[in-house]
């Protein structure tokens, strides 16, 4: 599936955002991108063991933790730490995984692939979701 098709059916099917390394911080890229799509509808689940709550939603240490599905699993950590992520989301049952700019992982999202995922790499959800909805797609 071609990449555009991929970010359009991602965003069209999912409506649980489990977001991995999400900050409380109104001034961190992942508070924002998180904040925009909760703006537009989307549940944001915050994954970020050092915090216990951002955009008025509990946080969780893991995604083993959070209670119930997941749709994606938004990723703003280390392109190095997406591995240990990516085998948490299969076993979550997501259906996909994004990993926003400048996370790259090739071997994690070849991974995610083989066990059925979805997976969008080094694009800001937040940028892509706004494109298509000027586009009309959305």
């Amino acid at each position: 599936m071609e990449v555009n098709e991929t970010i359009t059916q991602v965003l069209k099917e999912s409506r649980i955002i489990a977001v991995v390394g999400l900050s409380n911080n109104p001034e961190r890229p992942s508070y924002r991108v998180a904040s925009y799509l909760q703006a537009q509808g989307y549940k944001i689940v915050p994954v970020n063991p050092t915090i216990t709550e951002a955009l008025g939603e509990k946080s969780y240490p893991d995604l083993a933790a959070i209670p119930g599905p997941v749709d994606v699993v938004e990723v703003f950590r280390k392109s190095e730490d997406v591995p240990p992520i990516v085998e948490a989301a299969i076993g979550k049952g997501a259906k996909a995984v994004w990993l926003q700019e400048g996370v790259v992982n090739e071997a994690a999202a070849t991974r995610a692939r083989a066990a059925g995922l979805l997976v969008i790499m080094d694009r800001c959800m937040l940028k892509e979701h706004s494109r298509l909805h000027r586009e009309g797609r959305l």
